[in-house]
């Protein structure tokens, strides 16, 4: 797993207004915390923080007045209308060789079975827990041929070495569902739901 390198500012500011001073100055505000250290406020470039989080569970080797350390980021609060825009990232400190709880992205490869069928996504990411520096970027789970009613379990999912679950092995994670056949209209409805007069029915 390759290690991202990102310079960043110690910051003694903190709240909104200095948070926003920093974006115009293309930074973003962030936490780094962990070990048992007290946080500490920093300031990132916006575009190589941009490009980092770029991979899934980035391994970083933030530099901070000449000192570096390994962080990894916990969470990211981008801008709701552009997602592209970051605002804030706090990021938690890992040693080699320690194991950390994340989230991997999960990708579905293969068809279902011929039909109509439809898939469910449980979770999106599998909790499980890795070595620090050697973080999968994503887990594959294949649906070839899945019809309705099959349903994959966190158990069913193939980890890499040294990664394991950090939930039920049961837990769901996709559900294969067949589509939901349409309603016929009520006697006395159109397709649109609209009530239709009867003949003889008296107007207001």
């Amino acid at each position: 797993m390759a290690e991202y390198k990102i310079a960043a500012e110690a910051r003694t500011e903190t709240g909104k207004g200095a948070a926003r001073r920093l974006r115009r100055q293309d930074k973003i505000p962030g936490v780094v915390y962990g070990h048992g250290g007290d946080p500490r406020h920093v300031a990132l470039p916006s575009y190589d923080l941009l490009m980092a989080l770029k991979t899934s569970n980035v391994l970083i080797s933030l530099e901070v007045d000449g000192k570096s350390e390994l962080v990894i980021p916990k969470d990211v609060q981008r801008d709701t209308l552009r997602s592209g825009v970051l605002k804030h990232v706090d990021l938690l400190v890992v040693k080699r060789g320690e194991k950390v709880s994340v989230e991997i992205p999960i990708h579905v490869e293969g068809d279902l079975a011929p039909g109509q069928n439809l898939l469910e996504h449980t979770l999106h990411a599998l909790p499980v827990e890795a070595e620090a520096t050697n973080i999968p970027e994503s887990v594959t789970v294949s649906v070839e041929g899945l019809e309705a009613g099959a349903t994959v379990t966190a158990q069913d999912v193939k980890l890499p070495a040294g990664v394991t679950l950090a939930v039920e092995g049961d837990d769901p994670v996709l559900h294969v569902v067949a589509p939901q056949a349409e309603e016929p209209a009520a006697e006395g409805e159109t397709a649109e739901g609209e009530a239709v007069a009867t003949e003889g029915a008296s107007e207001e």
